[in-house]
């Protein structure tokens, strides 16, 4: 009962979808093209020989498998390797990483239709789930088809929880269909033994393995050489009144640090305009990447507008507030920064990555903030934060049991 009116919901959507789309396209949260994909209106071929299929909602995700992907990708008995996601963002950083047989598509509508037709075309031999990914319609189909289901870095919340358990028989039914689910915490171990996953076993985040690198093109030289000589304070992944927080932070920090230039690195692109506003309200002098302003004279706060290149930028970081953490939104993941040195800041809500600020505060390389002033007196500039190492070898570690538990599925299914 409960799944037909999931689907009929889902249907009601769907005739509304073309406005829907429509104001999306308008907002720069819709690609023009290839939002087709959403209703399986699939633009690439499966090609012959075994396919490999990656599933994470959004960059965050996407990126924690990078390495992980690539060793199949390398692998010459795996055939084709699907990655797909439901976010724009997601879609344009993937452009930039280069693989062999690895292909993008954009995950269709979880409706029944959709589904069954979307497993027709790629026909998966393993369907491997990231996190929270899960799809009521999207499981059945899968193991209607016989194809082996994986939740990898499964991540399940006190609050996602105690939803789940207010539909206990339905829930119950949808978690048992996964063969085996791979927890990032021990507490989420505990929440999905409760939802009856049979098979489970905890290996760690993989979120701690050191991903992917990018290289800096010739044309970032020019303005990476204009930032040394400025003493530079990085908020990243930002959300709504946040890019404000940092601002703020900015002319608190001005006032003994004239040589200083704030860097926002907003979580979604489409918000810039409305960045430059709130914060020329302040008046202060703003650039952007895209400008490709290679002069940072006067400039205060330099917008990076651009997809996939936050790591050039954490390489010149002593300092990185990371965003979601002053709004109610659980924070997000602050690895990234933290591998290259940075000291890392955060809000009082990071309940999504509970685990990783307590390792990192362990080792004394993040602390709590909660205003401009509290931000700007936690702020160093002088050198990079000691014991890297000590996550790179937890990385290392949790990428080869990783593989380890994957290969056994994977090349038992193929």
């Amino acid at each position: 009962m409960i799944f037909f009116i999931y689907q009929f919901l889902l249907s009601i959507i769907i005739l509304f979808s073309p406005f829907i789309i429509i104001f999306r396209i308008l907002k720069n949260k819709e690609d023009k093209f290839r939002f087709k994909e959403k209703f399986c209106f699939i633009s690439k071929k499966r090609g012959p020989g075994k396919l490999i299929w990656f599933h994470g909602s959004s960059v965050g995700e996407i990126l924690s498998a990078i390495p992980i992907i690539r060793k199949y990708d390398n692998d010459k008995s795996i055939n084709k390797i699907l990655i797909t996601s439901s976010t724009l963002s997601s879609s344009k950083i993937l452009e930039k990483i280069k693989f062999k047989k690895t292909i993008h598509q954009f995950y269709p509508i979880d409706h029944i239709l959709f589904s069954k037709k979307f497993l027709e075309h790629w026909k998966p031999n393993v369907a491997i789930f990231l996190e929270s990914e899960i799809w009521p319609s999207m499981f059945r189909s899968v193991k209607k088809k016989g194809v082996h289901l994986i939740l990898l870095n499964a991540r399940i919340t006190k609050k996602s929880f105690n939803r789940w358990s207010k539909l206990k028989k339905f829930s119950y039914s949808l978690f048992g269909l996964i063969d085996k689910a791979y927890s990032q915490n021990s507490e989420t171990y505990n929440y999905l033994k409760r939802l009856n996953v049979k098979n489970i076993k905890s290996i760690g985040n993989i979120k701690f393995i050191d991903d992917y690198k990018i290289k800096s093109d010739r044309s970032d030289r020019k303005l990476f050489s204009q930032f040394k000589k400025y003493k530079i304070f990085i908020a990243a992944s930002t959300h709504e009144t946040e890019e404000l927080f940092a601002a703020k932070t900015h002319i608190l920090l001005k006032k003994k640090n004239k040589n200083i230039i704030t860097i926002i690195i907003p979580r979604h692109i489409n918000r810039v305009k409305q960045i430059i506003t709130e914060i020329s309200k302040l008046g202060l002098n703003i650039a952007t990447r895209s400008s490709k302003k290679s002069k940072l004279k006067n400039i205060d706060i330099f917008v990076v507008d651009t997809f996939g290149e936050t790591k050039k930028f954490y390489k010149i970081a002593t300092t990185v507030f990371l965003g979601k953490s002053i709004v109610k939104g659980g924070g997000q993941n602050p690895l990234e920064p933290a591998r290259f040195g940075a000291k890392i800041l955060h809000g009082p809500d990071v309940d999504n990555f509970k685990d990783v600020y307590k390792y990192l505060s362990k080792l004394k390389i993040s602390s709590e903030v909660k205003s401009p002033q509290t931000c700007a007196n936690s702020i160093v500039f002088k050198k990079k934060m000691k014991k890297v190492h000590k996550m790179k070898y937890l990385g290392s570690t949790i990428l080869k049991k990783t593989l380890n538990e994957l290969d056994k599925s994977i090349y038992n299914e193929i």
